[in-house]
């Protein structure tokens, strides 16, 4: 299903996978439009968000109160990096290629087969990340 107002994980922010698709879903679970099952925070460690606030070195609840107080992207990314890590350039280049990757030849890959399965998408050979489930899921 698509879901207006949201960026996929691939679409990059600066470089960063999944921050601004991290922010779309704060934006729009605050406005109620938001579908069930998308998950926000941090209640799993292996969220992608939880992995994007550790990345950055930055709290979840501190980070959607910025949002929340209508922050734009830039100023979000302004204060993650003057509050958290600031990491550099080679270090947001492995966060990214580690998220665009995630589900393809690592631990994560069976459970990304249990995903497609789940989600009526076991016969599809073109998805071997879950960005690319995430973006075959809302097409």
């Amino acid at each position: 299903m698509k879901i207006p107002g949201l960026r996929a994980a691939d679409e990059l922010f600066h470089d960063l996978a999944h921050f601004g698709r991290m922010l779309d879903k704060i934006r729009l679970a605050q406005a109620g439009t938001l579908p069930e099952g998308y998950f926000l925070g941090e209640d799993d460690f292996t969220w992608w968000d939880a992995r994007c606030c550790r990345f950055l070195g930055v709290s979840y609840a501190d980070l959607r109160k910025q949002v929340e107080a209508g922050a734009s992207d830039e100023e979000v990314l302004k204060w993650c990096t003057s509050t958290g890590s600031n990491p550099n350039e080679e270090q947001i280049k492995i966060w990214t290629t580690f998220l665009l990757k995630r589900g393809w030849r690592d631990e994560a890959s069976a459970g990304l087969e249990n995903d497609k399965q789940d989600s009526g998408l076991g016969d599809r050979d073109d998805i071997v990340t879950f960005v690319d489930l995430q973006k075959a899921q809302e097409c």
